[in-house]
């Protein structure tokens, strides 16, 4: 009898001291940044200040632009294209020189020595057509720097999200592990008085082990992203800093218009394009070559040789040449044939990125549409049911109403919720910035040259996975 009497007084005490450390973390287990559904709002306005104050996207966006030197050479290679544009549109020099013939003419110290003057006259308009070819390189250069653009906002905007959410997990994981050093402190107390058993104290140890573990991982995963966005601001040294944000102000569902927008309006897809109007701008440039220039020589020369009548000296006397290249053998025949299938490349180039683009985005589609269901779905029904059975089993253990398995069951189930909400979150902001921005994520990789086989899809950063739901 007494021992009965023993063991429910040993419960009463642990079941009251657990209790009250439950609660605690009742009051306080709304995630960093992001108000849980039906929880307590104690920690409410300490979160909203978190959200509004610290660095914030368009801050980090400014930092790119002006820092980030994939920028800086895209700007470059439209300069460089603007001077072969001038350089292709240029005349030919003229020559000028020295020219002597039978300078001594054996006693008489005569011959015929003075200067020309050589111009070659470009016919047929090549110069004007040469221009259209570098023209449209310009205008790839252009669309390049604006496609770079992208890459890097977009890039920007991901690590940012990434960044946000593992802030969001770091906090989520001290509180965790708060909780978690509070249950050891509590089983040590129990264990002093007799009410808990060794394996009971060991077990608790042995949590506040990994949660601190746990901590310790997501500081490193929150390090390692930070260093991915400053690199991709253009500022590597820059110190860890908190930022502003909420990652529950979801984007808007959009999927199918964002996937015609890839596939008509990508900056991959207008380079392309300008690359086929480059290959006709070569083409007719081409068959303009066989035009011959037109080639002049002139000049004034003195002439030592004596005149047959007045025995003097002839004198100074002009001279001048007209001359033309006759296109028999050569009329450019395989630069034409090489033009003609430049068009043909650049035009199965077109079709080629469109299927690339459409190919990376199914996967992004389907990667946003899941994600999108499981964040609704872990918001809406299964996170407020999991809050509403911890804080019934919570009640339920202070009144002896329900075994300390149960309690634990349902805390460990709304913790792995919450830390899954975050990761799904992280997964549909990654894919939809991706899809929003014309699959253009690598921020850091140089863009690619006018005239170049761009490379639409070089890189894609962004998280794929979707947090399992099936229970842990």
């Amino acid at each position: 009898m007494n021992r009965y009497v023993s063991l429910a007084s040993r419960s009463v005490v642990f079941g009251t001291l657990l209790t009250a450390a439950m609660l605690g973390f009742s009051q306080d287990q709304s995630m960093p940044n992001m108000p849980m559904p039906n929880a307590p709002s104690a920690s409410a306005p300490q979160e909203r200040e978190n959200v509004q104050t610290g660095l914030n996207l368009g801050e980090l966006e400014q930092m790119a632009l002006s820092s980030n030197p994939t920028l800086a050479q895209a700007a470059a290679e439209i300069r460089a294209a603007e001077g072969r544009k001038l350089q292709s549109g240029l005349y030919p020099n003229p020559t000028v020189g020295y020219q002597g013939e039978q300078i001594r003419s054996g006693t008489q110290g005569g011959g015929e020595q003075g200067f020309f003057v050589s111009q070659d006259i470009v016919l047929g308009g090549k110069l004007g057509l040469s221009r259209r070819v570098f023209e449209q390189e310009k205008k790839q250069a252009e669309v390049e720097r604006d496609e770079q653009r992208l890459r890097v906002i977009n890039s920007v905007r991901l690590f940012y999200y990434q960044a946000l959410a593992a802030q969001s997990m770091v906090e989520l994981r001290r509180k965790l592990s708060r909780l978690a050093e509070d249950a050891v402190h509590t089983s040590h107390q129990l264990g002093n008085v007799g009410q808990a058993d060794q394996p009971d104290v060991l077990q608790a140890e042995v949590e506040g082990e990994q949660a601190e573990l746990a901590v310790v991982a997501a500081e490193q995963k929150q390090l390692r992203v930070w260093r991915s966005l400053a690199a991709t601001v253009g500022k590597p040294v820059m110190p860890l800093t908190h930022l502003a944000g909420n990652l529950e102000d979801l984007p808007e569902d959009n999927a199918d218009q964002w996937l015609q927008a890839i596939l008509h309006d990508s900056p991959a897809v207008k380079i392309a394009e300008l690359g086929v109007l480059r290959a006709e701008a070569s083409l007719a440039r081409a068959k303009r070559e066989p035009i011959p220039n037109l080639q002049l020589r002139g000049g004034l020369q003195q002439n030592r040789e004596l005149d047959a009548t007045t025995n003097r000296p002839i004198g100074l006397q002009g001279f001048a040449e007209v001359g033309v290249q006759i296109p028999i053998f050569n009329r450019n025949q395989g630069s034409v044939q090489a033009s003609r299938a430049g068009i043909e490349r650049a035009q199965r180039e077109v079709e080629r990125v469109r299927l690339v683009l459409r190919e990376r985005a199914a996967t992004l589609v389907q990667n946003y549409l899941t994600s999108r269901a499981t964040v609704e779905k872990y918001r809406n029904r299964m996170i407020p049911r999991a809050q509403k059975a911890y804080d019934l089993y919570v009640k339920s253990y202070g009144g002896m109403a329900a075994a300390y398995p149960q309690v634990l069951i349902s805390q460990r189930t709304l913790f792995q919720l919450q830390t899954d909400y975050i990761s799904a979150m992280e997964t549909l902001w990654g894919n939809s910035i991706a899809l929003k921005g014309f699959l253009l994520t690598d921020g850091l990789e140089a863009p690619s040259r006018p005239g170049e086989m761009d490379q639409p899809v070089r890189e894609l950063n962004v998280p794929s996975s979707t947090p399992s739901m099936q229970p842990q």
